[in-house]
């Protein structure tokens, strides 16, 4: 038995409705507690994606 993960394994995704909250909050300049959202989520990973810059090529 190995403790890798075989390519074959698959992992059932349940998506949650855009604007449910994921269980998990932030505090915002006033203070108050705002809910993780799946959209605030999937907002930050599009802003992350779009600053990747290739690795320089090394001679």
């Amino acid at each position: 038995m190995s403790l890798q993960n075989s390519s074959e394994d698959k992992i059932e995704v349940i998506r949650t409705q855009p604007d449910q909250s994921l269980g998990c909050s932030i505090i915002d300049e006033q203070g108050r507690e705002v809910p993780i959202t799946e959209n605030m989520i999937q907002d930050a990973c599009r802003e992350l994606e779009k600053k990747l810059v290739e690795p320089a090529k090394q001679k």
